[in-house]
């Protein structure tokens, strides 16, 4: 018996939605009312018979504007529109809305008889009558002390069940206009709350943020994701492949040979990613929101260009099982006639998914939904446990609660498996009897990366470069490394001159850049996130050198009017340039190497081809917040502390230079994207105290150790060309 089975609560859902009809009545008669004032044969004969005409006008108008009579009711028509609102703000209520109001306060009791904690708990039947009182001080005040106490997530959970019923109460009582359409969507069962229902907000208005076509594009999924798939289809096997495939940008398809010997399939639709939106997956927080409120988004399109890649056959048979985001993406698939058109939907499965309000395209469709109760997902579209109203005679509907009270474990995947598998048998075993035709051996598996649209090709954005292959200690190595993403720090330091020197002695390159008399020194770190030779963090340090090319007179000044201290160069060919803010494939200054560390085996082995120098293998780990950078490397530094605000610029890139006397060689790293140019940052150099590093004697002898830079470069998602190491002809 699930919760809303109850019988003493039957009888209060009941007179609820007798109350909802009368509301809805009233409202009707107010609508009639109104249009009769604003009639036009009525306005015309009020100069000719006042006397016949004035009685009935001001009947009608006392009728909806009196408080024994209709109330404020004014409704229809831009002018009656107008004239609601201003009432609404003025505190003006309505019969209809009063109606309403209690048919949600009766479902809040209807609630409470199976989840007593609701008015048995001090604090939540508070927020509860404030909300039902209009009492907005109280209902914030009491809204505010329940956060403070249990924190908003363990307190939403608790209020899940009645959540959009206390959400329509604040919407019909308070004096925003704006959300009251909401407010009677929620309290009627109508359709999606269109709008925010504290604010008014149009959802609309947020869901069109998520943009794009779509896309999928075929994935391998690991030896051990492969080996925990169902081998026999089942629904605990399809919602088993939702949890190994996990909330990580991707869907699945299976094939099945069903008892009859023939082949069908099963799309997996899994729920939101974590994190922030990423405009390009549309598995984030936009797509889950677009797909819930739209009837298609770019994670339903992207479903549909999966399957069509799977080459299911016209007409073939294809059950849809989703979880959260994914239950609302598929059952917008199961609403598209032109989808449905070319696949017969036979199955579609949501599990803790807001899909009330969505309809399948074909009747034949039969439709599944699961919701645990204190899961606030399922509620998103305004109907949640305390609905009195049965939207779906059609469907199958389990909503049930279980000991989990807490949100978002109540929503896991996980959580729901253990659920359907432990506590739910007599829905388990339906679902698993309407699931029949697809009950047999898994013929066929394809993973599916899912996008917002079309991704750039593999070389992007340099794909005029050749690759080449090149023999290292550990093997062949494919060149030039592309590097589709990742993050970069530079920090510029100055140092003595002496020092500086010392390091370049024997080097055939100098003398170092000076500011104000002191020679710059680079640190640049970078951690790639996705290459062609894998996942791998760097470092290199370096003195800045003009480069080994002829030397123009005036060599490098500072300007003030022109630009950050030292970085400009007189002379360069590239007028009121910072040289090294310039193009890295055009630029003759760039770092001559002291130390270059890596944290990959496969990269370290072929690093001299890359560097030109000694690399060491390292442990690095870098981290670049909005305005705060963390750098460290195992037994050498630390680099931490806040960047501060930065100017926009173009990612310069990297040139190194490393080699000895008559035998220089030239290391450039090309990179396409935007980096932000921090001036005076405060960050802190620390090297590690008591290490006998190579790289960590280097920082002490240029006296790093507790220095703080001069200015940094940063950048998010870059992406790099980086090719070998080549000789520089004397100049």
């Amino acid at each position: 018996m699930t919760e809303r089975d109850d019988p003493a609560a039957g009888p209060l859902r009941d007179l609820a939605r007798e109350l909802v009809d009368v509301a809805v009545t009233i409202q009707d008669a107010a609508a009639h009312a109104t249009a009769a004032l604003t009639d036009d044969a009525l306005l015309r004969a009020l100069p000719r018979a006042p006397g016949a005409a004035r009685p009935a006008y001001r009947a009608l108008l006392r009728a909806t504007t009196n408080r024994r009579g209709l109330g404020y009711s004014f409704a229809g028509g831009r002018v009656a529109t107008a004239a609601a609102k201003a009432g609404a703000m003025l505190g003006a209520e309505s019969l209809a809305v009063r109606v309403l109001a209690t048919s949600l306060r009766l479902r809040v009791a209807a609630v409470a008889v199976t989840h007593p904690e609701l008015t048995g708990d001090p604090m939540l039947a508070r927020l509860i009558d404030a909300a039902a009182a209009d009492r907005d001080l109280e209902a914030v005040r009491a809204l505010r002390a329940l956060f403070k106490d249990r924190g908003a997530v363990r307190a939403l959970s608790q209020l899940a069940p009645v959540f959009g019923e206390v959400l329509a109460l604040r919407a019909l009582l308070d004096e925003n206009p704006l959300n009251d359409a909401t407010a009677w969507l929620i309290a009627t069962g109508r359709g999606f709350a269109t709008a925010d229902p504290v604010i008014g907000l149009s959802n609309r208005a947020i869901a069109v943020l998520d943009v794009g076509k779509g896309a999928a594009r075929r994935a391998e999924l690991t030896a051990a994701e492969s080996a925990r798939l169902c081998t026999r289809g089942s629904l605990l096997g399809f919602l088993a492949n939702i949890s190994t495939i996990g909330t990580t940008g991707r869907a699945l398809i299976q094939s099945v040979e069903g008892p009859d010997g023939v082949i069908r399939h099963v799309l997996h639709a899994p729920g939101m990613r974590i994190g922030r939106p990423d405009g390009e997956s549309p598995q984030d927080l936009l797509g889950a929101f677009s797909s819930a409120v739209l009837a298609a988004s770019p994670y339903s399109r992207a479903l549909a260009l999966a399957v069509a890649d799977y080459g299911t056959p016209p007409g073939a048979e294809l059950a849809l099982v989703g979880h959260s985001a994914g239950g609302a993406a598929i059952m917008n698939l199961a609403q598209d006639p032109a989808f449905c058109a070319r696949h017969t939907v036979t199955h579609a499965v949501a599990v803790g998914s807001p899909v009330d309000f969505k309809r399948p395209a074909d009747q034949r469709t039969w439709v599944a939904s699961i919701t645990n109760q204190h899961d606030i997902i399922p509620t998103l579209d305004g109907q949640g446990a305390g609905t009195c109203f049965d939207l779906h005679p059609d469907w199958y509907v389990v909503d049930y609660c279980d000991s989990t009270h807490l949100f978002p474990q109540c929503h896991s995947i996980e959580r729901y498996l253990a659920n359907i598998a432990d506590d739910l048998p007599e829905a388990r075993d339906l679902i698993e009897e309407r699931l029949a035709p697809f009950r047999g051996r898994v013929v066929r598996s394809q993973a599916y990366l899912l996008f917002d649209r079309p991704p750039d090709p593999a070389e992007f954005p340099f794909p005029a470069v050749p690759a080449h292959a090149v023999d290292g200690p550990g093997g062949t190595a494919g060149l030039p490394v592309r590097c589709h993403d990742g993050d970069a720090l530079s920090a510029y330091f100055a140092v003595s001159p002496v020092a500086a020197a010392g390091l370049l002695e024997g080097t055939g390159l100098g003398p170092a850049v000076q500011v104000g008399g002191r020679a710059l020194v680079a640190v640049h770190a970078a951690w790639n996130r996705r290459t062609s030779a894998g996942g791998y963090a760097e470092m290199q340090v370096g003195v800045v050198v003009r480069g080994p090319f002829r030397a123009r007179p005036g060599g490098f000044r500072a300007s003030a009017r022109s630009g950050p201290p030292g970085l400009i160069r007189r002379g360069s060919g590239w007028p009121g340039g910072l040289d090294l803010l310039r193009e890295a494939g055009h630029r003759r200054s760039g770092s001559l190497l002291v130390g270059s560390m890596v944290d990959s085996p496969a990269v370290h082995a072929f690093g001299p081809r890359l560097w030109g120098g000694e690399t060491y293998l390292t442990p690095l780990e870098l981290r670049l917040g909005a305005r705060t950078a963390h750098l460290a490397a195992a037994q050498v530094l630390t680099l931490r502390g806040r960047l501060g605000p930065g100017l926009s610029v173009r990612d310069p890139g990297l040139v190194g230079y490393s080699g000895t006397a008559g035998d220089v060689l030239r290391s450039c790293v090309r990179a396409r994207g935007r980096a932000r140019l921090h001036v005076a940052p405060s960050l802190r150099l620390t090297v590690e105290p008591g290490s006998d590093h190579p790289l960590a004697g280097r920082l002490r002898e240029l006296a790093l150790d507790g220095a703080r830079p001069l200015l940094c470069l940063s950048a998010t998602t870059r992406r790099t060309l980086r090719d070998a190491a080549v000789p520089v002809p004397p100049g």
